[in-house]
């Protein structure tokens, strides 16, 4: 009988670890350290295809064997990249920029495994927000939900009512794009080792 193979997440990100277990994987959680401010890369794709790569050698280099996820999501709009809010009023200007415009999520994933062998990608979905009213802004602001998320708000939670329509994947506006993560995985391990990386029975929510 085959070992049962090692998936390490390098993301303390509840949503991602969320969206890993509904696709009913079973998987360690080993926070990378890596300063995402200190990427001064301006171009999208780059930016979170070298974050990701970052997070996932930070964590491949203390990480005793398996595969590592490395994952980083930015928002962008009218060519500038919105990362984290420092603080509400950031998320309040930032919401403010999205207000009746559509803008680009984008996430890139690298995967390292054992051997250091690695595969890296992006996925990018275009999302429409439809206007909003100030009180909307700073009601959403002071609530818990958008220090902690690119472009100041997360589409799973109220910001939800922000959202008019979106072109593209929705779990890469939460912040992992399953079917991306998963063509990629495919290119490392066989289809009998992503099996056996799996719980077994039906995917379940966190």
């Amino acid at each position: 009988m085959q070992e049962k193979p090692r998936l390490i997440l390098a993301s303390h990100s509840p949503r991602r670890a969320a969206l890993l277990r509904q696709a009913g994987f079973d998987f360690e959680i080993l926070p990378s350290t890596v300063d995402e401010s200190a990427c001064q890369e301006t171009d999208p794709v780059r930016h979170v295809l070298a974050l990701s790569g970052l997070k996932a050698q930070a964590v491949r280099g203390k990480a005793d064997g398996g595969l590592v996820i490395g994952a980083d999501t930015i928002v962008c709009i009218g060519g500038k990249i919105l990362g984290k809010p420092a603080g509400r009023e950031e998320a309040c200007a930032m919401l403010e920029r999205l207000s009746g415009r559509p803008h680009e999520v984008y996430t890139g994933l690298t995967l390292i495994g054992e051997d250091h062998e690695q595969a890296a990608g992006f996925e990018k979905t275009r999302v429409h927000f439809r206007k909003l009213d100030p009180w909307e802004i700073r009601g959403y602001a002071y609530t818990d939900e958008p220090l902690d998320k690119a472009g100041a708000y997360g589409i799973q939670g109220r910001a939800a009512l922000f959202v008019h329509r979106i072109e593209g994947c929705y779990f890469n506006v939460v912040g992992f794009p399953l079917s991306r993560f998963l063509q990629l995985l495919e290119t490392l391990w066989t289809p009998e080792r992503i099996r056996l990386a799996m719980v077994p029975g039906e995917g379940r929510a966190a």
